[in-house]
């Protein structure tokens, strides 16, 4: 079995979509039986990652940081929300109303506990604020997961 979890940017160019889809699936489509992805759910790089899970024939787990935590995410978001977390073997939802910083970390340190690697949607970027990929990402590595960096050339941010 193999678990990856995923961080990444959730605002992406519709062309960044693509290209970011594409390099997921191909990434995933050698990671053989047994895969296990782990994801928020939240719009971009988490939904193209549960999509690919799914793809690649690999079991989805959600952990979602907030009982409200679909309130949270853009209303163009929640259908590909709604069914990816109807194709979740297995989910669990923190104990936080609210998503937030507090839930994200949480939900961050919950799916590396889980996972035996990390896959980040990540620009190289420093962090904009407490808890974005960017931190996520050093997480891992100080928890010594080992992190795999998609951003395929010509990705942008919206």
């Amino acid at each position: 079995m193999t678990r990856i979890a995923v961080t990444g940017h959730r605002e992406l160019t519709p062309h960044t979509v693509e290209l970011v889809s594409r390099a997921l699936r191909e990434e995933l489509s050698g990671a053989g039986p047994g895969l296990v992805g782990l994801s928020c759910l939240a719009e971009g790089a988490d939904q193209i990652f549960a999509a690919a899970t799914i793809a690649a024939g690999g079991e989805l787990r959600a952990v979602l940081p907030a009982h409200r935590y679909r309130d949270s995410l853009p209303a163009e978001a929640r259908h590909s929300y709604d069914m990816l977390l109807g194709k979740a073997s297995h989910v669990v939802e923190l104990p936080f109303d609210d998503a937030g910083e507090p839930a994200y970390l949480a939900a961050a340190r919950a799916m590396l506990e889980a996972a035996d690697e990390l896959v980040a949607v990540w620009d190289g970027e420093p962090p904009a604020g407490p808890g974005g990929t960017a931190d996520v990402v050093a997480m891992a590595r100080r928890a010594g997961k080992p992190v795999r960096v998609i951003w395929p050339p010509g990705s942008m941010r919206a």
